[in-house]
Order: structure tokens, then C-alpha cells, then sequence
């Protein structure tokens, strides 16, 4: 079972928080933020065993803040 990502896990690239893990075909796992996990993506998809994204946590976090400031 794949573990959720917090705000500890950080971008192998920019250190910024982690929203995607790669867990690679010859093992280990990569860590990326949205924006490299796009960059990336093509990529990562020819090594990747599994592709775990929470990038769509971004967009419901902006939207409870939205609704907050009704």
C-alpha cells in the first residue's frame, strides 16, 4: 500500500513539497513536485513501475480556501 505524501516529502529537483512519487522498475523511488512532475512526465513514465499523484490536492486545497472567504 502506497503511503500519502506530507508535507516532509520533498522534490528531488527544487526541494519544494512532494505531490508525485515515482517508484521506479529497478527500484527506489523518486520524489517530485507538480511542476517537475509535468516536465518530467514522458520521461518518468519509460522507468516507472508506478506513478503514485496527488497533484489534484493542489486545486482542492485552493478551492476550501476559496470557499473560506465567503
Amino acid at each position: 500500500m502506497t503511503t500519502v505524501l506530507t508535507a516532509a516529502d520533498r522534490c528531488d529537483r527544487c526541494g519544494a513539497q512532494a505531490y508525485l512519487r515515482v517508484v521506479l522498475i529497478s527500484g527506489g523511488e523518486l520524489l517530485f513536485c507538480a511542476h517537475h512532475g509535468r516536465k518530467f512526465e514522458p520521461e518518468l513514465k519509460k522507468i516507472a513501475a508506478e506513478i503514485q499523484d496527488e497533484t489534484d490536492r493542489l486545486t482542492a486545497v485552493q478551492a476550501t480556501a476559496d470557499e473560506d472567504q465567503h
